[in-house]
């Protein structure tokens, strides 16, 4: 009797301490989660980091880098610029210790929301802040060179969402976009920055997701969370200039998804991104009467937080509903994290959000980030690497 109860609590350790955790580890990499280890210092190196640019009145601009480190304590190189007048910038990063430069300007015009022209499309969503991952990948798949020169010609960089929070490189993200922009527009190409949840979230003054080191970095400044995206701040301004949907050669791009219920409403992409836009510094909260407007701009409905496709029930007729209400064929969207990028609904979805690799820390197990090539109507997975592989 007692060689059989030892004999049961040993298959009840058995099972509690190696069967569990094994289970647990599949659930948690299947839902793209894991762990992460060997933080790298570079992380708290803040010298040069910038600039943050902030409109002080009707006819100035305040230039402001952070110098110094966490010892000896910070500083404040700033100058004064005239308004409308183009300013040499540059965004330093720590890991590498490298550099890039680009020209501020202070006046923003929203993007059609509609594109039509058969040139390349390479998509890419929720980078969150790893700049070095996104700079690597654009490298790799000839999108950039080395020197961060544009190379795709008169195609379609299109960046579906999240790009910032949880990771220390916010700022050089956000400028490296800027920079991009700049870049392709000399070459007849585009870049399309497609507003994420968590733009939303740190236009409206949600910070639950960004690294506490731009607490430190507001407080440097002499500002709060709240001014660094603000409509008195120029990364702001530029970011509040942004589309939430833009349909590119027939494929719509969104960072959630379309609701069945807007499929619904006799609507447009222009009619949608002009009602989000009138919100994005405005917190969602939940309204009991739902017409279009409370609709697009809810947080569980709208286009910038849907993840139905993943989570509801739907039928392949509802999802082409939705796409035959904004005129397009397929739709791309991200925020919701799937372990490659793959197509749903007979082609109609294609999720494109995976567990990129973060520039701080190292992961188990580790990632590998994927984008989507449109070519000619033909649809493709893209590696880090540069390989691509036919979806």
């Amino acid at each position: 009797m007692r060689k059989r109860v030892l004999r049961y609590l040993k298959h009840i350790a058995f099972t509690f301490f190696i069967i569990i955790p094994i289970l647990f580890g599949i659930g948690l990499v299947a839902n793209g989660g894991g762990l992460h280890y060997d933080d790298n210092e570079a992380r708290l190196n803040w010298h040069n980091e910038g600039p943050y640019v902030f409109y002080e009145n009707d006819s100035t601009l305040n230039v402001k880098y952070i110098k110094g480190n966490q010892n000896d304590g910070f500083y404040l190189d700033e100058k004064k610029y005239a308004l409308n007048t183009p300013i040499p910038a540059q965004s330093h990063f720590s890991l590498d210790s490298t550099s890039f430069s680009f020209t501020i300007n202070s006046e923003f015009k929203v993007p059609p929301s509609s594109y039509s022209d058969n040139q390349q499309i390479l998509a890419i969503s929720d980078i969150e802040s790893g700049y070095k991952t996104f700079r690597d990948f654009l490298i790799n798949n000839a999108v950039i060179d080395k020197k961060l020169n544009w190379k795709f010609g008169k195609g379609h960089l299109v960046l579906v969402g999240d790009f910032i929070d949880r990771g220390f490189s916010a700022t050089q993200v956000l400028w490296f976009i800027y920079k991009l922009e700049q870049e392709a527009a000399k070459h007849g190409g585009t870049v399309h920055f497609i507003i994420g949840n968590h733009e939303l979230k740190n236009m409206y003054g949600d910070y639950g997701a960004a690294s506490p080191k731009y607490t430190y970095v507001a407080g440097i400044l002499g500002k709060t969370q709240t001014d660094l995206y603000s409509l008195n701040s120029v990364l702001g301004r530029w970011l509040s200039s942004k589309n939430s949907l833009e349909r590119i050669n027939g494929n719509l791009f969104v960072h959630g998804g379309i609701h069945p219920n807007i499929a619904k409403s006799n609507t447009s992409l222009e009619e949608i991104n002009t009602l989000i836009r009138k919100n994005y510094y405005k917190a969602p909260y939940p309204k009991t009467n739902e017409n279009l407007e409370t609709l697009v701009t809810s947080s569980s409905k709208g286009p910038n937080w849907y993840r139905g496709y993943f989570k509801d029930d739907l039928s392949q007729e509802q999802v082409e509903n939705g796409l035959k209400t904004l005129k397009a064929k397929t739709i791309i969207v991200g925020h919701t994290i799937q372990s490659k990028v793959r197509s749903l609904y007979k082609g109609k979805v294609i999720a494109i959000d995976v567990s990129h690799p973060k520039d701080y820390h190292k992961n188990w197990p580790k990632k590998s980030s994927e984008g989507l090539l449109i070519n000619k109507n033909e649809y493709y997975r893209v590696f880090s690497d540069g390989e691509k592989k036919k979806l």
